[in-house]
């Protein structure tokens, strides 16, 4: 099959460091081209992928200094993918600003939008009413949630993957806790912080500040970067990870927002690591209540799960993982869903959701 995958430009494929979405994309397009298919990526020029590579920017918009207004790029893309549309079978974007929309519905041509972020801001309702009829894809069903009274053309959800061999299965827990994402209200280091502090064990932090969090993190983080229990090493990349995440007891996921997926728990699953994660959002679907986790409510309830992490198999978190979260499933999940669209077959019949069992 011809597959062009739209990126976004924010980012260079695979990032470089943090970059959710970019980095899905990655997986998506390198384990399609492993399958046989012929994909072509639309990104940034800096990226590094087995497909073939039309750069639409010299490097990510964030990096660029001379960047101060994103929509001029997001235009030209949408312009270039549209002149080469008709030498793909399937179009799949990977933008949450539906921009496209207008255009490609209009082309004839098969197109999915796999919806990567949040979709409960109220700025988003009228947008998606007018696009309701638009092929689109969740990475989760609670993703969904706040569209339900929307006639959605939902194709599927496709949970997000990784390759198996990115990480390796450590067998036996660490002594510290983890804590990987964005220092932000929403990711809740401080929570994590106070988890590791109660509990008596130590919580290592990998995490990006943006500027704009840079407020909240003077007032509620950097003033326990000097206690003895908790250490702050910076960003961290994917070779980063596989130790940092293996070797350790848990990770907190102690999150205060709708997750829509939140890849650091299957990236932990992989190497054999438990989570302890807020119920909020995705997690009832990625985490296994008492089997490769602990799905909490309240710091008191992640401190007492911290004292329960014996119970929990690695190896059967790892295995986890492999069944449900690789990057081979999740493009046959796509793949099924461009064949749906190619050949005009119903969702329900021709793209089974990723369901928990």
């Amino acid at each position: 099959m011809r597959i062009a995958q739209i990126a976004p430009l924010h980012e260079s494929v695979p990032p470089k460091r943090y970059g959710g979405t970019e980095r899905v994309v990655s997986y998506l397009t390198e384990e399609l081209v492993r399958q046989g298919h012929e994909v072509t990526l639309f990104a940034s020029g800096d990226s590094v992928t087995q497909a073939r590579l039309v750069p639409l920017v010299e490097r990510p918009l964030r990096t660029d200094p001379d960047v101060r207004d994103t929509v001029p790029y997001l235009i030209t893309q949408i312009d270039q993918v549209l002149d080469h549309a008709a030498d793909f079978d399937v179009l799949h974007f990977h933008s949450d600003y539906l921009a496209h929309c207008p255009l490609v519905r209009r082309l004839g041509i098969p197109h999915l939008t796999t919806l990567h972020g949040r979709l409960d801001m109220p700025d988003f309702r009228g947008l998606f009413e007018r696009f309701a009829s638009s092929p689109m894809a969740s990475i989760s069903e609670d993703q969904r949630r706040p569209l339900r009274q929307l006639p959605m053309n939902w194709r599927a959800t496709v949970y997000n993957g990784l390759p198996e061999d990115l990480y390796r299965l450590q067998a036996q827990p660490g002594k510290y806790l983890a804590f990987v994402g964005r220092f932000s209200p929403d990711k809740r280091a401080d929570r994590a912080i106070d988890i590791a502090i109660r509990a008596g064990i130590p919580l290592r932090i990998a995490a990006k500040l943006d500027h704009c969090d840079e407020p909240w993190f003077r007032e509620h983080i950097e003033p326990w970067l000097r206690h003895p229990l908790i250490e702050y090493v910076g960003e961290i990349s994917d070779a980063d990870k596989d130790d940092f995440l293996g070797h350790a007891k848990a990770l907190l996921f102690p999150i205060d927002w709708p997750e829509p997926f939140g890849m650091v728990m299957i990236e932990a699953l992989a190497c054999g690591t438990p989570v302890i994660a807020f119920r909020r959002g995705s997690v009832p679907e990625v985490i296994r209540d008492g089997h490769t986790g602990f799905i909490v409510d309240s710091v008191e309830e992640a401190v007492a799960a911290v004292s329960r992490l014996d119970r929990i198999d690695r190896v059967h978190c790892r295995r986890d993982f492999e069944q449900r979260f690789s990057a081979r499933r999740m493009a046959e999940g796509y793949v099924r869903s461009y064949e749906g669209l190619r050949f005009g077959r119903d969702p329900g019949e021709a793209v089974p959701w990723d369901r928990v069992a």
